[in-house]
């Protein structure tokens, strides 16, 4: 078995919670302010219903975003980040940068 170099683990943990084509887009759509279902949805229209459900209980499952659920009818949800959450808002930032960067390259 080949050796791991160092921080392998590491970005291996970041992967498994981050990982995918939405999650890192859902946090940057919540980085601002407290989102509702619907709203989330219509800034990310090429994500499914059942998509956008699961990677939402995923993020909160994982202690990132907060799942409110208020009683009223219709049922009303919203999510933002956790405390822990917003520890991530610099790492959303660079990998903005990052892109910039990247689409802006001759």
């Amino acid at each position: 078995m080949a050796e791991q170099t160092e921080g392998t683990v590491y970005v291996q943990a970041t992967l498994s919670v981050l990982g995918g084509k939405w999650k890192i887009l859902i946090l940057w759509h919540l980085k601002d302010q407290t989102r509702r279902f619907g709203e989330l949805k219509r800034l990310m229209p090429e994500i499914t219903e059942k998509m956008l459900i699961q990677q939402l209980r995923e993020l909160a499952g994982d202690g990132i975003v907060n799942r409110t659920v208020f009683s009223e009818v219709p049922p009303k949800v919203e999510y933002s980040f956790t405390a822990y959450g917003r520890s991530l808002e610099p790492v959303l930032h660079a990998l903005c940068d990052w892109g910039e960067v990247h689409l802006s390259r001759d």
